[in-house]
């Protein structure tokens, strides 16, 4: 087996039939979720556990990502290959399919998965999938600043067929983020909670990160709308594509 495989790595075209033919060869298919930070690592496990549980999970961590994106208010260029790389090596460790979990960097992720045959997805398109049908008045709870403005775009790109098309309304919960890293959950909850409480007049809620999906159950007991989490929405939208 070994030897079939290190032929097939040989050229593109060989990874395009490899990765094809690998789920007959594994009952279990192989999901690579991509971290730049830690704190994304425990609501995407807890979503596989309880939408998918028969998938293989691996994890794959780059920290250095989110110091480096902060840098920049744009997604810098050297981005782009980092973010092929890290594909690159979910394949050729067994991948069927691959979920970013960090939202500040949707278009290298996007250019990612042009390059490669298995599913690759975005942290928040299927939650954006999901907010559309919702309503045309919807709200945003950032806790990263620097992803806020291409989470806008991303949106926007999602709503782009809609008509009339929806108005988003974005907010940062300033100091959420920092008080996650320093493991202080509940403030970081409370924190989501009030800027939550802060958006009037839409028809729906998202959390923007999947690690602030932890403050689900807080903005639920301050707000009447739905609020929407990325973790649950994108499970559900790579088994699809992986099982159909």
């Amino acid at each position: 087996m070994e030897e079939v495989a290190g032929w097939l790595a040989e050229s593109r075209l060989a990874k395009v039939i490899f990765n094809a033919w690998r789920p007959s060869m594994n009952e279990r298919p192989r999901i690579a979720l991509i971290h730049a930070t830690t704190v994304a690592m425990e609501p995407i496990q807890a979503a596989f556990a309880a939408g998918w549980p028969e998938a293989e999970v691996i994890n794959i961590l780059d920290d250095s990502l989110t110091p480096d994106r902060a840098k920049s208010a744009g997604l810098a260029p050297e981005m782009y290959p980092r973010f092929l790389s890290l594909t690159r090596y979910a394949i050729d460790h067994g991948a069927d399919g691959i979920l970013f979990t960090c939202s500040a960097f949707g278009e290298a992720i996007e250019a990612a998965a042009r390059e490669v045959a298995i599913p690759v997805l975005k942290p928040n398109e299927a939650m954006f999938e999901a907010a559309l049908t919702a309503g045309a008045r919807l709200g945003m709870v950032a806790t990263f600043g620097p992803a806020m403005q291409s989470m806008q775009a991303e949106f926007a790109q999602a709503a782009c067929g809609c008509r009339p098309p929806p108005v988003l309304r974005a907010v940062l919960a300033e100091g959420a983020m920092q008080a996650l890293r320093r493991a202080d959950v509940e403030g970081h909850n409370v924190r989501v909670a009030a800027a939550a409480e802060s958006l009037r007049d839409v028809d729906a809620i998202m959390l923007a990160h999947f690690s602030t999906s932890r403050a689900l159950k807080a903005v639920q007991a301050r707000v009447a709308v739905p609020i929407l989490t990325s973790p649950d929405a994108a499970v559900a939208k790579l088994r699809a594509r992986i099982e159909c």
